[in-house]
């Protein structure tokens, strides 16, 4: 490596190094992924092949190196820049075992011009390449981490380039209302000429009140999160039973002893695709007991913050916004205004309690059909608004100005500009061989 190059491989922005890694898990397994990319993928599968394949088709070949024969694999050939990377890329699918891995991977340590990949760097060459832009890498990411059904169609959305669709929609509009401008400033005093500016301020309010429909949707963090679902009322209600039965272990203690929860227990857990986070509170009561009452306050917060919560009290009592919920079924007869009925200990309700929090969830589940967008593009939209309120003003090049910056913003989401600060944090999510 050139002594002034980064640790990555990159010198003065061009990349100077060829990188391998295995790209799929860890071995033993029946297959193994190892992919090469970068100048020199092209003679490193001919020093192992023997001779390149056609392009983009898999072909059997024994893989030699000095005098060794490491494995009999499949072979593929990407030539850049149509490839993932936007480079020329190789692919090994090897047999999966630790030895056949191990040989290979010490072959590539051998030829010249080649290193192992750090974190992301594959997925890092597509953005730098022009073959992602930011807010697709994201999505991989995303895609990636993804543990629930709804977290998996919020990131493919989202790699799929739908929100990189609507915000080069949006730029346009914007280039379009600052062209406007600028024939405003060059032919504005010519009497041959209507005004270039007619019509602009509804144009910009109709962006401005769009832009804003997307700031007002929950973030997608919540769907990694979870939906923080709170189960509260009085001492031996039957909150940690229904803790326990909808986590389906045993979790929280349960006694016959008032008190015996003083602290919050949370469990993640996922119920029809969608992520939920659940949390069994303290019971509320007046109590002398200094370490109780602590447990007592933190319920009152956590009950105040939940996005769903379940009342397992009396019903005069039930905080506004909670859902009534009759826990002991299989004991006595629900009152007329428990919304719910359930039993722990049977199981009475419990599929209907699990439908019932999907659908009260809708709001934040939708997301995957309507382009996620996460706390960061959220913070960039709200820059844009507020940079189109500017570019109302009577001042042509004041508006100017504020559709420039509304153009700045929205390149930010895409990685067109303004992002170098956090590349290196995005791409260390990815594993070394993505």
């Amino acid at each position: 490596m050139a002594p002034d190059a980064r640790p990555d491989g990159r010198e003065d922005g061009l990349l100077i190094d060829t990188i391998y890694a295995l790209s799929s898990g860890t071995p033993p397994a029946g297959v193994a992924l190892m992919r090469i990319s970068g100048p020199e993928a092209r003679t490193t599968l001919q020093a192992l092949a023997g001779t390149l394949p056609s392009p983009r088709r898999a072909t059997l070949r024994a893989l030699r190196w000095q005098g060794e024969t490491l494995d009999r694999a499949l072979i593929l050939f990407f030539p850049g820049p149509a490839s993932a990377t936007g480079e020329d890329v190789a692919e090994l699918h090897l047999h999966g075992g630790r030895a056949i891995v191990a040989a290979v991977r010490a072959a590539l340590t051998t030829m010249p011009g080649l290193r192992e990949a750090a974190p992301g760097e594959f997925t890092r060459r597509a953005f730098e390449n022009g073959r992602i832009d930011l807010a697709e890498a994201e999505g991989l990411a995303d895609l990636i981490e993804a543990e629930t059904e709804a977290q998996r169609r919020a990131a493919l959305a989202l790699a799929g380039g739908g929100l990189s669709r609507q915000v080069e929609a949006w730029r346009e509009r914007v280039l379009a209302l600052a062209a406007q401008v600028e024939a405003a400033l060059d032919f504005g005093d010519e009497d041959d000429v209507g005004d270039p500016l007619a019509g602009m301020d509804a144009e910009i309010v109709a962006l401005r009140s769009e832009i804003s429909t997307w700031l007002a949707r929950p973030s997608v963090e919540r769907l990694k999160e979870g939906i923080r679902v709170v189960i509260a009322g009085p001492p031996n209600a039957g909150k940690s039973s229904l803790f326990n039965a909808l986590i389906g272990r045993e979790a929280a203690i349960v006694t016959a002893m008032p008190g015996t929860t003083r602290d919050l227990i949370e469990a993640p857990v996922a119920i029809g695709g969608v992520a939920f986070l659940l949390i069994d509170t303290a019971g509320l009561r007046e109590t002398g007991d200094a370490i109780e009452a602590i447990g007592v306050d933190r319920a009152r917060l956590s009950a105040a913050a939940a996005d769903i919560l379940l009342w397992l009290g009396p019903p005069e009592h039930k905080p506004d916004g909670a859902i009534a919920v009759h826990p002991k079924a299989d004991i006595c007869a629900a009152t007329p205004e428990a919304e719910l009925v359930v039993s722990a200990l049977t199981g009475q309700g419990l599929d209907e309690l699990a439908r019932f929090l999907v659908e009260r969830s809708g709001q934040p589940v939708g997301l995957e059909r309507e382009f996620a967008i996460n706390q960061r593009h959220k913070t960039v939209l709200a820059e844009t608004a507020e940079a189109l309120d500017g570019a109302r003003s009577t001042d042509a090049l004041v508006r100017g100005e504020a559709l420039r910056l509304s153009r700045l913003a929205l390149d930010r989401i895409t990685g067109r500009a303004g992002v170098e600060d956090m590349l290196d944090a995005l791409f260390g999510r990815f594993c070394i061989g993505k």
